[in-house]
């Protein structure tokens, strides 16, 4: 692999410590509202290849994502070759892009669809194609001149560069990206090393709070870090559950532009029932995590469809004041049912979990959250409209998640 002689640990130091250009990253609309699209992962590892991205554009279409809101194409690991150009360059896998990756974002562009490119802050990126450390303005003027969109910046490396704070890798991506004369979103996805609730937002548009999503919605076999403070010694999936258990500690930090991402949705691509997707998909839009699918779109279920789909919750994450739901400790019942909150314009919304894998039956009242006094409350999963605004009783089913919309 070439590595740039002149480009040593100490001056990327120097650079990651320079003031950030809010022209790239705070100044610009690109980050006003959670982003929304399909990221590759997921479903295909790293096999992504041009025939799956076309499909994926037609789906766009045809299941009304696009309609939806989702614009953000995302080739994850495995769209770049194994080695750069002989003169240092990043170039995609010629097998599985044939077309160059600058005539694949004008494709995307014509269709009203942006193209985001994956990225590694060390040598090497997880499935071993070359990482950027040492090669940030190289490779952001790279991705500039192929009119890239979105740039998801990872974690994997190696033993040199992971002996940088990740405030230091992330953060030389972050003063490239200014520097390469075009708007790209910057996803940080450190896996929560290091509380980048804390940091994170200063140097991008979203970033990563916990190790990756797994297809498991309850059941843990490799997360042992179930808290956000606890300290993980190595990396580890995370089922929904515990993601959403995180976020008790996290979503207060998270401002506007800058947001949390608890990673991509499960959503059509784990054996879940309606119930548990429907609550994966609530919490994070009502925690303003990026909205992005992980899923095959070819085998989407009517059911999952319908999810991903749904306006009132989508409308839940695109709202202008842009304000996660916080954890009412108050009004919940540890291990049994959780209550979120949050303002939205025009009033508010409450998430109402039910934690067990059976129906359980609780009340709950609304004015006593001290959001205001509700005047219309509207179940969004259902569309009913409930007569009584003082209070709601009723039984929720096997790991349900009621998403109340309030009208004050």
């Amino acid at each position: 692999m070439i590595r740039k002689s002149e480009f040593s640990s100490v001056s990327l130091a120097i650079v990651a410590a320079l003031p950030f250009v809010h022209l790239a990253v705070g100044g610009t609309s690109l980050a006003q509202r959670p982003q929304m699209g399909w990221n590759s992962w997921n479903a295909f590892g790293a096999t992504v290849n041009y025939t799956i991205v076309q499909d994926v554009i037609e789906r766009f279409d045809t299941l009304g994502l696009k309609e939806a809101g989702y614009e953000y194409v995302l080739l994850d690991d495995g769209w770049a070759s194994f080695n750069r150009t002989a003169d240092g360059y990043l170039q995609a896998n010629a097998t599985s892009f044939p077309q160059d990756i600058k005539a694949l974002a004008e494709e995307l562009h014509n269709q009203g669809l942006r193209l985001g490119l994956y990225g590694d802050s060390g040598h090497y990126t997880c499935a071993w194609r070359p990482g950027s450390w040492g090669y940030e303005e190289r490779d952001t003027q790279t991705f500039a001149s192929w009119d890239v969109d979105y740039l998801k910046y990872d974690n994997c490396g190696g033993f040199q560069s992971m002996t940088e704070a990740p405030q230091i890798r992330f953060g030389a991506m972050k003063n490239a990206l200014a520097l390469s004369g075009r708007d790209i979103f910057y996803s940080v996805c450190g896996w929560g090393y290091q509380f980048p609730w804390h940091w994170g937002g200063d140097i991008g548009h979203s970033y990563r709070i916990s190790g990756d999503i797994t297809a498991s919605f309850a059941n843990e076999t490799k997360c042992e870090c179930k808290t956000a403070y606890c300290l993980n010694t190595g990396y580890a999936g995370c089922s929904v559950l515990t993601i959403i258990n995180k976020m008790k500690e996290i979503s207060q930090y998270q401002t506007r532009g800058h947001w949390s991402d608890m990673d991509m949705l499960e959503v059509g691509n784990a054996n879940f029932t309606l119930n548990q997707q429907q609550t994966h998909f609530a919490f994070w839009a009502a925690l303003k995590s990026p909205l992005i699918i992980g899923a095959d779109l070819s085998k989407l279920s009517n059911d999952s469809l319908a999810v991903l789909t749904n306006k009132a919750i989508i409308s839940i994450n695109q709202d202008a004041l842009g304000e996660p739901v916080a954890y009412r400790e108050a009004h919940s019942e540890e291990g049994f049912f959780q209550v979120w909150a949050g303002k939205v314009e025009g009033g508010y919304v409450v998430l109402l979990l039910n934690e067990k894998s059976y129906p359980q039956t609780t009340s709950l009242s609304f004015a006593s959250l001290g959001l205001g006094t509700p005047e219309r409350i509207v179940e969004l999963w259902s569309g009913k409209i409930l007569q009584d605004v003082d209070k709601f009783n009723g039984t929720l089913g096997s790991y349900q998640t009621l998403v109340f919309k309030v009208q004050t």
